[in-house]
């Protein structure tokens, strides 16, 4: 572990440190990613479940897991990042450039690099795509954080394309490389915010064959894309097609999955991780039950609270909110003590060296009682609620899943027993999606999905707190979190960035947007034995979605399942737990770009 963070700090402190210089370095070659699988076979389809349908596929306009796993196989980036060292490495850019005063960024297109109608992707698409994401009147919110910080994005001929920024920022090189092209050739003539579900023109390994709304989606992998054979991408992406099922219950998809009507299910709750997943299928090992651990970096998730309107715009009500969560309770009575209960925002940013801070917030009643005391909200003898300004203390708490009943139920008693009401109002992802971009509530359960660069920009800073679709779900504003996100823009050492995040983490803390829950340091993986796969399963940083990057159907795993459940006999077991430290061996030296 220690290793491999040190390995990670390295290059974030070393990566622009050479700026004045090209990429790749002379003599440099693509070799194949030493986490790709060394007997992959190509071939067949790949089915997971993802979610409830999403309101697009279109993941500029809709920013959720099942947008995002369907884009990412439609359209490349200028640039990759490599798992192992968080270098970059070529995929429509070969070639790069940062000038000595690091704001201008210089990308060649790779010669090969064409779109799937056969037409070459050029400078113009990516200031195209930039322009287009940028447009105030298209809906892409998240996703002009980064790019905001760039004045002007020019072709300077067909295949260079140049991006000045503003100001110096460390994130300017990931912000610039990490856009998704898009044909401008065809997106110039559609009303971009009504692209939802028709792609006809990518760049990308994969297509969509086939769409079955509101069930499923297939992806078909090109045999014409351009950048087949890279041997960076060799061992990867395997299948040839990847189907996902959209569910509108967790619970209704888990009893899919054990029919074998699609072949990977991630485990987020413990009690199907425990009891349902269970029983002859799973004794016989024709369903792998594997708990992984690798490096995938931990998010957070709670009951998001809209700060933008009382009576959550007072802290002291947000955080008696937090002590009527019976966390402790719940992850000993339905969670089986799997969960460790969040304290921080970035829990993979403390360590012995770096103690959290932050003292974990117990269910109390009482305290919570005493804080809406101080907060004006009194009880009214006659309706046993809490009155403030003539006004009960009543909210809606927005659900998507009614799994969440077996929390919010218990959650909405302890508040009445303090004098609170609490509607409960289920609706659909898609519904869920349009209140979330509108900033359309009161309450609502969120979950966050963490990435290696930790960034408290587009989240925590008060530029975004009023931004439809952004990620300031809560609207949160505070003068100094702006001050210190402000102070690491120009900051390129990584630890000294870090050490700025933990003192927003300790402000945000303390001002109690979410009622922060629990999480799980593992992959909990359930997924039929038809599979080859790497000894690490899931790669360096990627939870469940690293099945799809580096599995593939192995042809006698996948007679043997079929011949099993035939006779009723079982197969050979696979590792219950697996550690990606030890199955993995880093390469004794790195070999960056940089």
């Amino acid at each position: 572990m220690k290793f491999l963070r040190v390995l990670f700090l390295l290059f974030l402190t070393t990566a622009y440190a050479t700026s004045e210089e090209s990429f790749p370095k002379p003599g440099w070659e693509p070799k194949p990613s030493p986490l790709a699988g060394e007997w992959s076979v190509p071939g067949g389809r790949y089915t997971e479940f993802v979610s409830q349908f999403p309101k697009s596929f279109n993941y500029l306009l809709d920013n959720n897991v099942a947008s995002r796993e369907v884009w990412i196989l439609m359209f490349d980036t200028l640039l990759e990042l490599d798992e192992l060292t968080l270098d970059f490495n070529p995929s429509i850019a070969s070639e790069w450039s940062i000038s000595d005063d690091k704001k201008v960024f210089t990308f060649k297109i790779d010669p090969k690099a064409q779109w799937s109608d056969g037409q070459p992707i050029t400078a113009e698409d990516v200031v195209w795509t930039f322009e287009a994401i940028m447009k105030e009147e298209n809906l892409t919110g998240v996703h002009k954080v980064a790019l905001e910080e760039f004045e002007k994005v020019e072709a300077l001929d067909e295949r260079t394309v140049q991006f000045t920024a503003k100001r110096v920022h460390w994130r300017n090189l990931l912000g610039a490389s990490s856009i998704y092209v898009l044909p401008k050739h065809w997106w110039k003539d559609q009303d971009f915010n009504r692209v939802n579900f028709e792609f006809p023109i990518t760049s990308g390994p994969y297509v969509v064959k086939e769409i079955k709304e509101p069930h499923s989606v297939i992806m078909e992998k090109r045999q014409d894309y351009w950048n087949a054979g890279n041997p960076l991408l060799e061992g990867m992406w395997n299948f040839d097609e990847i189907e996902y099922r959209f569910y509108g219950d967790r619970a209704v998809a888990f009893e899919a999955f054990k029919k074998n009507e699609f072949d990977i299910f991630a485990v987020y709750t413990s009690h199907r991780w425990v009891e349902g997943a269970t029983g002859d299928r799973f004794d016989k090992n024709w369903i792998v039950k594997q708990l992984v651990a690798n490096y995938s970096p931990i998010g957070f998730q709670g009951f998001a609270m809209n700060m933008r309107e009382a009576p959550f715009d007072d802290p002291k009500v947000r955080r008696a909110m937090a002590h009527l969560v019976n966390r402790e309770e719940f992850n000993r009575t339905l969670m089986y003590n799997q969960y460790f209960l969040h304290k921080s925002y970035w829990e993979d940013l403390y360590d012995a060296e770096h103690p959290c801070p932050n003292e974990l917030i117990e269910f109390s009643p009482e305290k919570a009682r005493a804080l809406l005391s101080e907060a004006g909200w009194k009880p009214n003898a006659s309706t046993g609620l809490l009155e403030k300004d003539g006004k009960p203390f009543k909210f809606t708490f927005l659900a998507r899943d009614a799994s969440e009943d077996k929390f919010l139920l218990p959650f909405k008693e302890t508040l009445r027993d303090v004098g609170i009401e609490m509607k409960i109002e289920l609706k659909d992802w898609a519904a869920w999606t349009r209140d979330m971009d509108e900033f359309n509530f009161e309450m609502t359960w969120a979950s966050w999905r963490a990435v290696p660069f930790k960034d408290a920009e587009g989240m925590w800073h008060s530029k975004q707190a009023d931004v439809k679709t952004s990620n300031n779900y809560t609207g949160f504003a505070d003068p100094e979190v702006d001050a210190l996100i402000d102070s690491t823009v120009e900051e390129f050492d990584v630890e000294k960035r870090h050490e700025a995040i933990r003192k927003i983490d300790k402000i945000v803390y303390d001002a109690t947007p979410y009622v922060l829950l629990w999480n799980i340091r593992e992959t909990r993986l359930l997924y039929w034995n038809k599979f080859g796969m790497p000894p690490h399963v899931l790669g360096r940083l990627y939870n469940e979605d690293g099945a799809k990057r580096y599995w593939w159907i192995d042809p006698d795993s996948e007679a043997d399942l079929e011949a099993a459940r035939e006779n009723d006999l079982p197969l050979p077991p696979r590792p219950y737990n697996v550690n990606f430290d030890d199955v993995f061996t880093m390469p004794a030296q790195a070999e960056p770009l940089q």
